[in-house]
């Protein structure tokens, strides 16, 4: 008995003893209530500036108007371009559009970074529609005017600009100023209504619609001939053909000049010269116009002024530079012997000719 008591006693204080061991029951409690943190505020991601003007990553673009070979203008265009960045060390791009209205279109879509060489129908047309602003006209041989030539074949019967009604018509684009403008208004005052139309895609080409039959006439710019050392030179008023025999008429050794007896051809008809060395023997010149202001260099309407000023400088010191001949002054490019500063007043005359023609750049596209 007394065992077994003893039992009882030693498991009742083991019990108690681990009892007292045991881990006390968790006490559920509230989680701590969240801190509020104030959002953090972000910062406003600046604004880039802008390339500037001029910079390599925003060059200035140089049009041209497709009136001549678009290979001879890239090439010139390039010299150019290079002598420029060399005197202000801006970045520029040589842009030939496919039309004249097409190079209106992107000065007045690009304002402020685009400079243009287009003539004066065009220069006409891009101011009265966005405000493109004239720098420079150009000089051809000490001529700051020039002129529309309508030529046919040297063996066509057509003697006049009536003989013109019903014939077909070449033209280099509904742009040209010499090529087109002028000589719509030619024949609308001389009542001709001409046929068949053809846009030839430049002054050259419309020639050569001639020579090859194509076309019974053309119009396209003429410059004067330039007289052997000694000669009398050409005037207002001379005939505009060469004063010697037409048969004479080569190309020299380099086939750079077209020569009849030392006279050198300088209108349209002497840029297919390599292809058709006897075009002045093929295509005769039926008339002049009256006097055209020269082409023009001129600036997108925003174009900035301290960029504008520094281009003008340089420009006029390339205008004197032997580059020159190998770029504007070539006479396979624009043949610009040079130029002069210019105003906007000196293409009013022009600007009465788009008046009565009725021609919009809506009309050209």
């Amino acid at each position: 008995m007394k065992k077994m008591y003893l039992f009882l006693s030693m498991v009742t204080v083991f019990a108690l003893a681990l009892s007292a061991c045991a881990p006390a029951a968790p006490v559920a409690t509230e989680p701590p209530a969240p801190t509020a943190v104030p959002p953090t505020a972000v910062p406003p991601t600046a604004t880039e500036a802008p390339p500037a003007v001029g910079s390599a990553e925003h060059p200035i673009k140089v049009l041209f108007v497709p009136s001549v070979d678009a290979n001879v203008i890239v090439t010139g265009g390039e010299v150019m371009a290079a002598a420029l960045k060399e005197a202000t060390g801006l970045n520029f791009e040589v842009v030939v559009p496919t039309s004249y209205a097409a190079t209106i279109e992107e000065m007045c879509a690009s304002p402020t970074d685009t400079m243009a060489f287009i003539p004066a129908f065009g220069y006409v047309l891009a101011n009265d529609l966005c405000g493109v602003d004239v720098a420079f006209k150009a000089v051809r041989r000490g001529w700051g005017v020039y002129w529309t030539m309508i030529v046919v074949a040297r063996d066509s019967d057509i003697d006049s600009i009536d003989d013109l009604n019903g014939k077909k018509f070449a033209f280099p684009d509904a742009g040209s100023t010499s090529g087109y403008l002028v000589p719509s208004v030619m024949l609308k005052d001389a009542g001709v209504t001409v046929g068949e139309e053809l846009e030839a895609g430049g002054h050259p080409q419309a020639v050569r619609a001639v020579y090859t039959g194509e076309a019974d006439f053309a119009a396209a710019f003429y410059s004067p001939w330039a007289a052997p050392e000694g000669a009398t030179p050409w005037a207002i008023g001379d005939d505009p053909e060469v004063p010697v025999d037409v048969n004479s008429c080569a190309l020299n050794e380099d086939k750079s000049k077209l020569l009849c007896e030392g006279y050198r051809v300088l209108d349209a008809r002497a840029n297919i010269r390599e292809e058709f060395p006897d075009v002045i023997s093929k295509v005769r010149i039926l008339m002049l116009s009256p006097e055209i202001p020269n082409d023009t260099m001129s600036f997108g309407p925003e174009f900035p002024a301290d960029v504008r000023a520094q281009i003008e400088t340089a420009l006029q010191a390339f205008a004197e530079s032997e580059a020159w001949g190998a770029s504007l002054g070539s006479e396979d490019f624009y043949g610009w012997s040079g130029m002069q500063p210019a105003a906007d007043a000196e293409y009013d005359f022009i600007r009465k000719l788009v008046v009565e023609s009725g021609t919009t750049i809506e009309s050209l596209r």
